[in-house]
């Protein structure tokens, strides 16, 4: 899959609400070139960078009201990607003077993008998040990284609880993620790979959160849907009372890890995440502490995936899987299905 194809109709991320806003913003995206503003109203607009005159990137151009003038002869064109200005030629507006439009939503702080057939583009689509509008989950701030690898070697780190026991030393690792035995549960558009650590010592990353004392049951969740979002969850309760996720103790601790890629190109992903927690809801120092801690392990997982990526692509010898590569397969063989069933 280092062709660069991806599933194209499909939702990701673009960004934080945040990153854009009244004014032009050149992204590189799917291998493409694409250019973001917001609209008076705060809608936002993606369109295709280049100008179908010469090809000057719109983002070298001039927002003005809701429209992108070209900064080469004065062609503007609107939200949708109509041109409705051609000065040079006053009253006769080229017919095909016309750039793409990208459909977009914005939910849960982040603005999404649909890069393949716009009239597939249904917003109800989007991954569903539970509890999100709760006032008693907690949350913290949404973090953003550029990693200089293909995204699916994040999907296969995010389909891999045992990495955590020798690149997480000081966060998530713990007893039992380097040998307990994983289990791996399969749907049309996930996979899961999960397990259940009975009576162990709760991970360094956790110990200062969780609400009681001694030895803990801990659950380690870690599934992926297509085609690049990650959902992990934490699971942490008194040892001796987990194992059934539907009679969880009112102690559990409950923790998930969103997490979402998108495709910059073959080679370089744009990777975004939240945690969502069930306790501690109107802690801003808790929501700050999980939210550091997460991202010093996700720039562990950076330089480990980026090195990767080098080595994989230009290997002097052929690689092999081990048996926790499992699931991280069965999610690439979904990803594969999808950009065939596009190709025809």
């Amino acid at each position: 899959m280092f062709s660069g194809e991806f599933p194209r109709n499909a939702w990701y991320v673009a960004g934080r609400s945040e990153d854009f806003g009244r004014d032009l913003r050149a992204l590189r995206l799917f291998g493409e070139e694409i250019v973001f503003f917001r609209r008076g109203d705060g809608g936002p607009v993606a369109l295709e960078d280049a100008c179908p005159h010469r090809k000057l990137p719109l983002s070298k151009g001039a927002l003005q009201g809701d429209r992108v003038v070209c900064g080469y002869h004065g062609l503007t064109f609107d939200g949708s990607g109509a041109c409705v200005a051609a000065p040079t030629q006053n009253g006769a507006i080229p017919k095909r003077a016309r750039v793409h439009s990208f459909p977009l939503a914005e939910r849960y702080g982040f603005v999404w993008i649909w890069p393949g057939d716009p009239a597939q583009a249904d917003p109800a689509a989007i991954l569903d998040i539970p509890n999100y509008h709760n006032p008693t989950w907690g949350q913290t701030r949404r973090g953003a990284l550029e990693i200089a690898c293909n995204y699916l070697w994040i999907t296969d780190n995010l389909l891999d609880p045992s990495h955590v026991a020798w690149v997480h030393l000081t966060s998530f690792a713990g007893a039992g993620t380097d040998n307990v035995p994983l289990q791996i549960t399969e749907a049309e558009d996930r996979v899961i790979v999960w397990r259940w650590i009975p009576d162990r010592p709760a991970a360094p990353y956790y110990q200062q959160f969780i609400g009681f004392k001694g030895n803990c049951d801990r659950k380690q969740h870690y599934e992926c849907r297509t085609p690049s979002v990650a959902i992990n969850k934490s699971v942490y309760t008194p040892a001796g009372t987990g194992g059934d996720d539907d009679a969880l103790p009112d102690t559990a601790f409950v923790n998930f890890s969103y997490n979402f890629m998108t495709p910059v190109d073959a080679d370089n992903t744009l990777y975004f995440w939240f945690q969502h927690r069930n306790a501690l809801a109107g802690d801003e120092d808790v929501s700050e502490r999980m939210f550091a801690g997460a991202t010093m392990a996700f720039n562990e997982d950076k330089a480990v995936l980026e090195d990767v990526h080098r080595g994989m692509k230009a290997p002097r010898t052929p690689c092999l899987n081990l048996g926790l590569d499992a699931g991280a397969m069965r999610f690439r063989k979904l990803v594969e299905r999808m950009v065939e069933a596009e190709r025809l």
